[in-house]
């Protein structure tokens, strides 16, 4: 019997070597890819971005983007049984509101290793994950 379960977990990922670490040590212990859930989460663009004003960036195009950075990245086989979807939002809203409609059991999430006033500040995305999903979550602090 294992402490966490393995049948629905996901991993949020800001590119970060930690969250890297974090995706790679959770496969091992899912063991099926089938069962894994990557999200990541782009930030709104601002109407006055020069992308946006010159027309030459909209959020299909950096979602496109996001996708092929993921499987250049993790081109094994077993990386495309993996469920990856991009949205754009808040981080933390978008990691809690994709839990509760995909039925997520166990999220994996990285720290980013903020502390001090930095994270007082600026808030962390895990910690506000912790405090407000309806599943258990497990921080992997690298």
């Amino acid at each position: 019997m294992t402490l966490f379960t393995t049948n629905n977990v996901l991993v949020p990922i800001d590119f970060s070597e930690e969250a890297y670490t974090t995706l790679t040590e959770t496969l091992e212990f899912v063991g099926d890819p089938a069962k894994l859930h990557i999200l990541h989460v782009l930030t709104s663009l601002e109407p006055t971005e020069p992308g946006v004003v010159w027309q030459t960036v909209d959020n299909q195009a950096r979602m496109e983007k996001v996708k092929k950075t993921f499987y250049d990245r993790f081109p094994d086989e077993s990386y495309q049984k993996i469920k990856f979807s991009v949205v754009i939002g808040s981080p933390s809203s978008e990691i809690i509101d994709y839990a509760q409609t995909n039925a997520i059991e166990l999220i994996v999430i990285s720290a980013s290793g903020r502390t001090g006033v930095s994270q007082f500040f600026l808030g962390s995305v895990a910690e506000r994950v912790v405090r407000h999903a309806k599943c258990p979550v497990l921080v992997n602090r690298g």
